[in-house]
């Protein structure tokens, strides 16, 4: 992302939350559209796609408390957009140059601080841009490496109970032929362009400049003589790795769930960048969810329903437990069977919610039809149906 997106981008739009929103609101407007929009339910659907990523970048920024403070402040301080000079900055003559704020010195030739903004605004926006503060010089600066990507799919047993899975990644990572320089002697110099930092200002029109990496070194500040056969120069090659990820008990279906540190390695000393893992769970034939509880359909007879009695309903994994059904239980009536839920944060089970379903037999003969018709003669003074006719006369 360049300095010009970070700036320019509304996330908080892009999930559709005010400014103000806590951190919660703001996973739950992720989760939402992230749904909606994921590939795998929009097949060929080239802007479900693109919203996607859109929808993964504004979380990527406003769910890292750190990173929303940085992008907070940033816009703030260039005004959702675009520079905001101070009642005195002047008219048409106001020249002002992100380049001086991001690291250089000020124009004129002068070190020290720009305009009063002490080190330069490059400190705020080093975590996102992988760049140091004002008076780097020419020194080439470590870089961050790339986030990555992946998905997994779980049993509806492992994403209850939690499971440790293997991920094959391919990744970029420093080139094992040239040390990561680039270069096929591992001497590359310092672009001579962006001066080892990695940046340009590029002009936006209104007297002020913005920054773009560097066209001729790719944002890396090095430049190799002799560029290295395997990355052409580039520093980076393709790598692959299997890594033991640990799922945690209790997530849920399309969760994304980001593991910090476990991404592509960085380059010069930087730190690895971050893995996302979105979570596809299995349906059950047995089990529902809803949040941090199971679900279940226990069929019990008539009589059962009418008279009442103990029923045994089958766990997720564990013993059966006995639920007392008191007499004239309805059709549908729903009861809980406290702690044989999906596991919680903070390691307490949910509840496992088992709904009644009234079996109706589709076959009777001898004694129990006898014993149903004596039922019918026994109570064929009683009409169910004598409240639903009041009712609908009345309205």
């Amino acid at each position: 992302m360049s300095t010009k997106d970070f700036i320019e981008k509304d996330f908080y739009k892009v999930l559709g939350v005010p400014k103000d929103a806590t951190e919660a609101e703001i996973k739950k407007a992720y989760r939402k559209l992230a749904r909606e929009n994921h590939p795998d339910a929009n097949k060929g659907n080239v802007k479900a796609e693109e919203r996607f990523k859109e929808i993964s970048e504004a979380n990527d920024v406003l769910g890292d408390p750190k990173k929303r403070k940085e992008y907070d402040e940033a816009r703030a301080l260039f005004g959702n957009g675009g520079f905001r000079p101070g009642p005195g900055a002047g008219g048409g003559n106001f020249n002002f140059d992100l380049g001086d704020l991001f690291g250089g010195a000020p124009q004129g030739g002068q070190g020290g601080q720009a305009g009063g903004f002490g080190g330069g605004i490059g400190d705020v926006f080093g975590g996102l841009f992988n760049r140091g503060g004002a008076g780097t010089g020419t020194r080439t600066q470590p870089r961050r490496g790339q986030d990555i990507d992946t998905e997994v799919t779980l049993s509806f047993t492992e994403a209850v109970d939690g499971a440790t899975v293997p991920l094959r990644m391919t990744s970029q990572a420093p080139c094992k032929a040239c040390s990561g320089t680039g270069d096929a002697n591992g001497t590359p110099r310092v672009c001579p362009t962006c001066v080892g930092t990695g940046q340009v200002a590029r002009g936006s029109g209104g007297g002020f400049s913005l920054t773009d990496p560097c066209p001729d070194c790719k944002g890396r500040g090095l430049i190799s003589e002799n560029p290295c056969e395997v990355c052409k120069g580039s520093g980076r090659a393709k790598s692959s790795r299997t890594m033991q990820v640990r799922i945690p008990a209790g997530v849920s279906d399309g969760q994304r769930i980001r593991l910090r540190g476990k991404g592509a390695p960085g380059e010069r000393g930087g730190p690895s960048g971050d893995l996302y893992v979105t979570v596809h769970v299995d349906t059950h034939p047995v089990f529902g969810r809803k949040g941090d509880n199971l679900t279940v359909t226990v069929p019990v007879t008539f009589t059962e329903a009418a008279l009442g009695g103990e029923v045994k309903v089958p766990t997720l994994g564990g013993p059966a437990v006995t639920l007392k059904l008191p007499p004239g239980t309805p059709n549908g009536r729903t009861m809980r069977a406290r702690g044989k839920g999906a596991v919680r944060k903070d390691g307490t089970r949910g509840d496992l919610l088992v709904t009644v379903e009234v079996a109706v037999p589709q076959d009777v003969s001898g004694k129990a039809r006898d014993a149903l018709e004596a039922y019918r003669e026994a109570t064929a003074g009683e009409d169910p149906r004598a409240e639903l006719f009041q009712a609908a006369k009345g309205a």
